[in-house]
């Protein structure tokens, strides 16, 4: 069963994210069925607070591997992305990086499916050869021209229009952080796609607020003056986060896999 949590959140003085509702979500990782629940609270929770506004929605990328669904879960963005009910916009994430270099070159990419690609592929439903299959240049395309086959073309022309970096008021958005005192528009692609210590050890890495993913502690975001990490380990601990902002308000929400919070809680 799915719930709903809410928690609390009580940004630093000053701070502003626009007039525009704001909903940021962590990294989904194939977990559709918390990624359909938190939509349906987000649609519920922005027709309360602002009435006949339209919402914008951000993702912070990291759609596959590793959980269950990711076919599903890239079919929902395109329908996002068609949806006049929000104004959608989707960041890339590292893992999005990946399934795009195994599309593009499969040989030299067969990590991709030891990091949660497989996952991936079997989502559409296609067979992963025996690992030792796998060491064969030759299978590695038959794998990935399998997936070409399986796969819409909407889900593929998906991983070609994702942003790196979006910033609204005194927030930015993107994947896994930003490389320290570097102007936000000078960042590189790799490093807002991979960054982990140095940005997250700096005590203000950006004189906007980075909102990120791809770096979990556990099932509650982390909520500091400088960064704010909403990725909660969805496809393990069972929990999927979302920031909502406007003006100078803020707020979290997340959608709960009961089962799989108590057994995170308990470990």
């Amino acid at each position: 069963m799915i719930a709903i949590r809410r928690v609390a959140h009580n940004p630093a003085p000053g701070l502003r994210a626009g007039p525009q509702p704001l909903y940021a979500i962590g990294d989904v990782h194939g977990r559709y069925d918390l990624l359909h629940a938190l939509l349906a609270e987000i649609s519920r929770d922005a027709a309360e607070r602002h009435p006949g506004v339209t919402p914008r929605l951000l993702l912070c990328g990291d759609y596959v591997d590793r959980g269950p669904a990711s076919a599903a879960v890239l079919a929902a963005l395109v329908w996002l992305l068609r949806s006049k009910a929000v104004d959608a916009r989707l960041l890339e994430g590292n893992h999005e990086a990946m399934l795009r270099g195994f599309l593009d070159r499969p040989a030299e990419h067969r990590r991709w499916l030891a990091v949660g690609g497989a996952a991936t592929i079997a989502s559409y439903g296609v067979a992963i050869p025996d690992e030792a299959a796998l060491d064969t240049p030759a299978t590695l395309v038959a794998l990935r021209d399998s997936l070409l086959d399986a796969m819409p073309t909407s889900h593929y022309q998906l991983l070609d229009r994702l942003d790196l970096l979006v910033e609204v008021g005194d927030y930015a958005f993107v994947h896994a952080g930003v490389v320290p005192g570097v102007a936000l528009h000078a960042q590189r692609r790799d490093d807002l796609l991979w960054i982990r210590d140095e940005f997250l050890d700096h005590p203000r890495p950006a004189t906007a607020v980075i909102v990120h993913g791809h770096t979990w502690t556990g099932d509650q975001p982390v909520l500091l003056p400088h960064r704010i990490g909403i990725d909660t380990g969805a496809y393990k601990t069972g929990v999927l986060t979302a920031l909502y902002l406007c003006d100078d308000h803020a707020a979290i929400l997340q959608a709960v896999d009961t089962p799989a919070a108590e057994v995170n809680s308990a470990s």
